[in-house]
């Protein structure tokens, strides 16, 4: 059995410690130099179709089924090429890496994310994350679903969830409630949308970058 800590920090990755809009176009520009006008639109919807099924970006999945619909065209070996061998550590957010293992200074750390059981391992693991958090990952499709498993993983008394997704945080509160800490990192596009933000409670904490969080006026935090 794991052994309960006082406190437990659940950092997501994506907008959060890794600029993963800045990622995205970067692979528009590398899929506007390997495919046409159309097959470039036929990505892209298929990709939207995936991220609204489940609920996160799915690259590689949208290429397989890209591949699928076109099973003749083989610029796609070109893409899987480019996100598989993306230098995602020059992506990280400045500062994400040193406020990781400020917070292994305070108690457990892990990354928590939704992703796909291959890209957002490698992703994180390319960038240097899963060695700041000495191995600490857990992925899920709809990790807000997954807060028992969460804490079963990862036993506390307290949980400090950093996110850029205001719906996440409210979920966390939900089920822990006095015993969650909801931090939003307002990095990313949706964390600007008010369409993703005015639906839902304010969080506990806000800040507009993740580096913040290293300044004195949080350490009472954590």
């Amino acid at each position: 059995m794991n052994k309960k800590s006082p406190v437990a920090f659940l950092v997501d990755v994506d907008n959060t410690l890794l600029d993963s809009d800045g990622v995205i176009e970067d692979f528009r520009r590398h899929l506007a130099a390997a495919l046409d006008e159309s097959s470039q639109q036929h990505y892209w919807h298929i990709f939207e179709q995936l991220q609204q099924d489940l609920g996160y970006a799915d690259y590689l999945g949208a290429l397989q089924r890209y591949r699928c619909e076109n099973p003749r065209d083989h610029d796609f070996l070109k893409l899987s090429l480019c996100l598989l061998d993306y230098p995602f550590r020059e992506r990280l957010f400045p500062q994400a890496v040193d406020f990781l293992a400020y917070l292994a200074t305070r108690g457990t750390v892990c990354l928590v994310t939704n992703g796909d059981v291959v890209f957002q391992p490698r992703k994180i693991e390319r960038s240097g994350l899963l060695e700041a958090v000495h191995g600490r990952m857990l992925v899920y499709i709809h990790k807000e679903k997954d807060w028992a498993d969460v804490e079963g993983q990862l036993p506390a008394q307290h949980y400090i969830i950093i996110d850029d997704e205001p719906r996440i945080l409210m979920a966390a509160k939900q089920f822990w409630k006095s015993r969650a800490t909801t931090v939003f990192v307002c990095q990313g596009e949706k964390a600007h949308d008010p369409k993703h933000v005015q639906p839902y409670p304010e969080p506990d904490v806000a800040v507009e970058r993740i580096g913040e969080l290293l300044d004195r006026d949080y350490r009472h935090l954590f």
